[in-house]
């Protein structure tokens, strides 16, 4: 292959990873929407918590905190995996596959623990709290994505 056809051959494998980083960025890194403040503005500013339950809350709110933090950690530790088998690889492997599989747990533990939280404040409100809660639920889960 002459010299230019390598250049050429190598800028489009830079654009191609490239894309490929800005989709995996957009997929994987970039932030889904805040479902969660939806549902504190909703408890905090709307369902006219009494004081025990506001107690109750904060402090689901404090644990919650804590292991989101740690699950966040653990899913940009996943993610830098990805961007690593990605370098290696340069294309779909084995090392890619398996990063993204670990991803996808990392995110699928992240929502199962939001949903526990969820959960666990839903717990502490009077059932017409409850109500208005549930609907608030459904609406940000199915708002569409700008």
């Amino acid at each position: 292959m002459s010299q230019r056809g390598s250049l050429v051959l190598a800028m489009v494998l830079a654009f191609g990873a490239a894309l490929g980083g800005a989709f995996i960025g957009r997929t994987f890194i970039h932030p889904a929407p805040p479902v969660d403040s939806e549902l504190h503005r909703l408890l905090h500013e709307q369902l006219a918590l009494d004081h025990d339950q506001s107690v109750r809350i904060e402090g689901i709110e404090q644990r919650f905190a804590l292991r989101q933090a740690a699950l966040e950690a653990d899913l940009r530790a996943d993610n830098a995996d990805l961007a690593a088998a990605i370098e290696a690889e340069h294309g779909y492997g084995p090392r890619v596959s398996a990063a993204v599989d670990r991803s996808h747990h990392a995110m699928g533990e992240l929502q199962k623990a939001t949903l526990e939280h969820v959960f666990a404040m839903r717990g502490v409100l009077r059932p017409d709290q409850a109500a208005r809660f549930d609907a608030g639920i459904a609406k940000a889960l199915t708002v569409p994505a700008h």
